[in-house]
């Protein structure tokens, strides 16, 4: 058995562990730790490269890049949980109101602030997704319009979700 066959059985058992509902974290280090005996019998992977896992482990600790994202989405969510943000919008939607696409718009600048203020787009976009579905509802936006407005956006995974929660 050679390299490419063990990655793609490692491909499919993390593809189905994923379809399983474990979280996809669990569902690769699942894959790798119950493969391990079948890569070491087979002569694939050497035991003495796990020598090197807890350097590797302390290496990645120590990234100050790494460090720093869950404060900037720890930041993101008290920014939505404690309302600063759906105020934020409603205000500008109160400001670009009589602009047609005034909802849009201001969507699209809170939305920037935001991004400018915690520095990760994924705590970005959840806080966006869970804050202007309900305030463009409230103000008769239909769901149809909604998604129209963000299908220009490129998060397909977020599409699907608002399309679940809209329609």
């Amino acid at each position: 058995m050679s390299y490419d066959r063990l990655g793609g059985i490692m491909f499919l058992g993390a593809l189905v562990f994923i379809l399983t509902g474990y979280p996809v974290a669990f569902a690769l280090g699942g894959t790798a730790l119950a493969l391990l005996p079948l890569g070491i019998h087979l002569g694939l992977f050497d035991i003495s490269w796990m020598q090197a896992l807890p350097q590797r482990i302390f290496n990645i600790m120590e990234n100050y890049i790494l460090l720093a994202v869950p404060p900037f989405i720890f930041m993101g969510t008290m920014l939505e949980r404690s309302g600063l943000a759906e105020d934020l919008l409603k205000t500008m939607g109160q400001v670009f109101g009589p602009l047609r696409g005034g909802l849009a718009l201001s969507v699209v600048v809170v939305g920037t602030l935001l991004a400018t203020t915690t520095g990760v787009v994924g705590a970005t976009v959840v806080a966006m997704g869970l804050i202007s579905p309900p305030i463009m509802l409230c103000y008769g936006i239909t769901p149809r319009s909604f998604l129209r407005g963000l299908s220009l956006r490129p998060e397909p995974w977020e599409r699907s979700f608002l399309q679940a929660w809209c329609l």
